[in-house]
């Protein structure tokens, strides 16, 4: 198996025959993984600084696996799910997998198929770093313009000309140059087209939607 660096796989489940089985499967897969009695133990410990599987029974006492992935969407969190059940619905695997949810292995499992279920539960979790990443660079970039700057830059995505923008504005096309060319610099961007990806990188809203400056 080969697995993004710094990876590791969590496994909660209130049976420990569970847990120990799973540990052991994932050890021998050269995975590192840390087992948890519990939903709430898990969200006790700090958060893990690089992609992170978690496997997770559904139905268990005071916090069930799915209450556990509504408070991982709700803080953000990038950990990726796979859900293991010996009493799974057709609705409840919906709902899990419509939430995000990598998969839905009813148990018994074949070892191989969980396996490759985090296999791609990694690579999702990888892929989903490295996009906040690429938001979280971009949008500190934009922090630096003024306001007058970020709304030529909303302008200037638009496909917008000078003269346009001025006056979209209101102002003078010689004024809309110096902010654009200040803008361009600050944002370390040649083209309209870098920074059109510059700007999908960071979320932002095109003119013409108000929003306001990041």
């Amino acid at each position: 198996m080969t697995s993004p660096p710094n990876s590791l796989i969590f496994v909660i489940d209130d049976d420990a025959s569970v847990r120990k089985g799973l540990k052991r499967l994932l050890r021998s897969a050269r995975y590192e993984s840390e087992v948890f009695e519990s939903a709430s133990d898990f969200l006790k410990r700090e958060q893990h600084a690089g992609p992170a599987c978690v496997i997770v029974d559904v139905r268990m006492p005071v916090l069930n696996g799915m209450d556990l992935q509504e408070t991982l969407l709700q803080h953000r969190r990038e950990e990726q799910l796979v859900f293991i059940t010996g009493h799974g619905d057709i609705s409840m695997c919906a709902q899990a997998m419509k939430a995000g949810a990598v998969d839905f292995l009813p148990k018994p499992f074949r070892d191989d198929e969980l396996l490759r279920c985090v296999e791609r539960a990694l690579v999702r979790s990888a892929e989903q770093r490295r996009r906040s990443a690429e938001k979280n660079e971009a949008r500190g970039s934009l922090a630096l313009l003024t306001p007058r700057e970020f709304e030529v830059m909303q302008l200037v995505i638009t496909g917008m000309l000078n003269k346009q923008i001025a006056a979209e504005l209101g102002t003078a096309e010689k004024t809309v140059k110096v902010h654009r060319g200040r803008m361009m610099q600050k944002l370390r961007v040649s083209s309209v087209a870098e920074l059109v990806r510059l700007v999908e990188k960071a979320g932002i809203a095109p003119a013409g939607r108000h929003e306001t400056k990041v």
